[in-house]
């Protein structure tokens, strides 16, 4: 094989419809288009969302809430999962962003929440963006620290 004979697999490729060449052609005359009105004329657009003069539904629907643009979106974390990940690998006693990535508990830029549920009875150093108040007291009861990134 090489460059000369490449050629797309059989069925992949096939001719676009001819349109308008001509009564011979099957497509000729009026172009698979029917006859006259709006829709058979050039630069004929429907606009997007119109019923036809009913009141459509996007005006319909009543507007309702808003969306707080200064809102900071947190992974919530729990003491119980802070646990169990330190008894599958005892190794670390920090746990920042990183750790919680390689550990598949989120992605990369996502920002961190340490909830209180659960209980911890190892000394970690936890690094991350915002703690409740009682997971800051948990983790501070049993000799770690809770680093706010």
């Amino acid at each position: 094989m090489n460059l000369s004979n490449l050629q797309p697999a059989e069925g992949s490729v096939r001719n676009n419809k001819r349109l308008g060449r001509g009564t011979g052609s099957g497509r000729g005359g009026t172009s698979t288009r029917g006859h006259k009105g709006q829709k058979s004329r050039s630069g004929y657009s429907k606009k997007s969302g119109f019923e036809g003069g009913q009141m459509p539904l996007q005006r319909r629907v009543p507007k309702f809430g808003f969306k707080n643009i200064n809102r900071i979106e947190y992974k919530g974390i729990n003491i119980d999962v802070l646990a169990d990940l330190n008894e599958k690998d005892s190794s670390s006693t920090i746990m920042d962003a990183a750790y919680f990535v390689k550990a598949g508990l989120v992605s990369k830029n996502t920002k961190i929440k340490i909830l209180g549920r659960g209980e911890i009875t190892t000394a970690l150093e936890v690094h991350a963006h915002a703690f409740s108040k009682s997971a800051v007291e948990a983790i501070e009861k049993v000799g770690g620290k809770a680093v706010t990134l």
